[in-house]
């Protein structure tokens, strides 16, 4: 069986992502910087890290379908050593049986698979400053005229000042959702806001600043996948 469009002739390294809208990013970033033969792939959230790393036991790595694997999930508000012990680290030892560790972002480990196949396996949170997600990156690399999504901050204080708060992953979400929306799109394209407004045609019409200093340590983490 070949996973998730892998042919058994590839020699291959594989991203895993939460999300759609990471493997949307994370593929327009690999276009970007001209980097080849990484296969991205959603597995639905941290919760099903361990099922996704077990189904991969089974198939593509025994098979040679895969070589390296990294894992890229938001920071949040947590700090990098949480998120290594409770989830980066957690998957593994339960997938693979093993007591190996990742102790840093883009620390490498060889993981045995069976006594012949092992994979490499490290991991990156997407983060700006030691927290955040997805959108929070998509903030802090944006390119052109924010004024209706920065306005966004005086109706954060507003609301809560009736004491109802926002998380800050929640008040990115909903800058870059206006910021998409309203600073990039037109009148017309917002007729039909999925299609023209979404984060895939955003990524597609120059809004956003790849070559930022913040995607540093992402870049030399997928430079390394392949490697």
């Amino acid at each position: 069986m070949l996973y998730h469009g892998i042919r058994r002739s590839e020699v291959n390294n594989l991203v895993l992502v939460e999300g759609n809208d990471d493997k949307e990013f994370i593929e327009a970033l690999i276009r970007h910087c001209n980097i080849s033969n990484i296969k991205c792939n959603p597995f639905g959230g941290i919760s099903k890290l361990s099922n996704e790393l077990e189904d991969l036991t089974k198939k593509s790595i025994i098979q040679n379908q895969v070589k390296k694997i990294g894992i890229i999930i938001d920071l949040d508000e947590d700090s990098v050593a949480h998120r290594l012990d409770s989830i980066i680290n957690k998957a593994i030892q339960e997938s693979f049986a093993t007591d190996l560790a990742i102790f840093q972002v883009n620390h490498w480990i060889t993981v045995p698979v069976d006594s012949e196949v092992s994979v490499e396996i490290s991991c990156y949170f997407m983060n700006v400053g030691g927290r955040g997600e997805l959108e929070t990156v998509l903030r802090a690399i944006k390119k052109n005229n924010s004024v209706r999504a920065d306005c966004l901050e005086k109706w954060r204080e507003c609301v809560e000042a009736t004491e109802m708060k926002l998380t800050n992953n929640e008040f990115d979400e909903l800058w870059i959702n206006t910021y998409q929306r309203f600073d990039c799109c037109t009148k017309t394209d917002r007729n039909e806001a999925k299609k023209n407004c979404s984060l895939t045609p955003s990524l597609k019409k120059g809004i956003y600043d790849f070559d930022s200093p913040v995607l540093r340590e992402l870049k030399q983490f997928l430079i390394a996948l392949t490697s």
